[in-house]
């Protein structure tokens, strides 16, 4: 089975989710280093923020997936890219567990798409309206179905534990299965009435979007670089100009 190709746009809109990630993590960066006030990224306008880009990469990773295998599956192209996220998400465990063993990342952002990209496989072929329906249950299920009997630590990556977790990102299965699962089910939409092959023709001009499509196109990479980048910037920020 061929995949479909790459649609323009949507490495431009997976760019513009790494400009608004960056843009929350250097808050959080200026806030680690105390130039803005505690709890400006976990309360408010942010933490909605947060979880709004947070929730734009499951969706995205979503359409992708279906783009990718919704004629069907490939399993050595989907094995490649599994084993991309799951190296990436290893990286960030490991030097989270570097910097502070008490709440480093065990189940964040790219151990979420894994854990829910194989998930998603099972939705590929099932109608669209089948698709959203289980997304609308996976995110309520957080609400209805956290029990003592599921807080043993290594069931925690489910997000169904009765009592909360200390990690600087912690994106359990459940309810972040959701979005993805969305947006296969808007792949299929979008397949299915024309939507996919019209943004197929036309891609984004100008030289902002190509910067940004490139981003797009190597997302995971970007990911992974932009957060050391940014704490070294305001660390030196803070050694010329002095804290507060």
């Amino acid at each position: 089975m061929q995949a479909q190709g790459r649609i323009a746009v949507l490495d431009l809109a997976r760019g513009l989710a790494l400009v608004a990630m960056a843009s929350f993590h250097l808050t959080f960066d200026l806030e680690f280093f105390g130039l803005v006030p505690a709890g400006t990224t976990t309360t408010g306008f942010f933490w909605i923020y947060a979880r709004a880009i947070a929730a734009s990469f499951f969706f995205l990773a979503g359409v992708s997936l279906w783009l990718g295998h919704g004629q069907g599956i490939r399993l050595p192209a989907f094995g490649r890219r599994l084993a991309r996220i799951l190296g990436g998400a290893a990286l960030v465990s490991a030097a989270t567990f570097a910097a502070d063993p008490a709440t480093f990342v065990f189940f964040g952002i790219l151990h979420s798409i894994a854990a829910a990209s194989v998930a998603g496989l099972l939705f590929l072929r099932l109608p669209a309206a089948a698709t959203l329906a289980a997304s609308a249950l996976a995110l309520a299920a957080p609400q209805f179905l956290r029990t003592g009997a599921l807080d043993a630590p290594w069931l925690a990556w489910l997000g169904l534990t009765t009592y909360g977790i200390r990690s600087v990102d912690f994106e359990p299965f459940l309810p972040w299965v959701a979005p993805l699962l969305a947006g296969i089910a808007a792949a299929k939409i979008a397949a299915g009435t024309g939507v996919l092959a019209a943004l197929g023709r036309h891609p984004p001009p100008g030289a902002i979007a190509r910067a940004l499509g490139w981003a797009g196109r190597h997302s995971l990479a970007v990911y992974l670089v932009h957060q050391p980048v940014l704490i070294a910037l305001v660390w030196a920020f803070t050694r010329i100009a002095g804290p507060g």
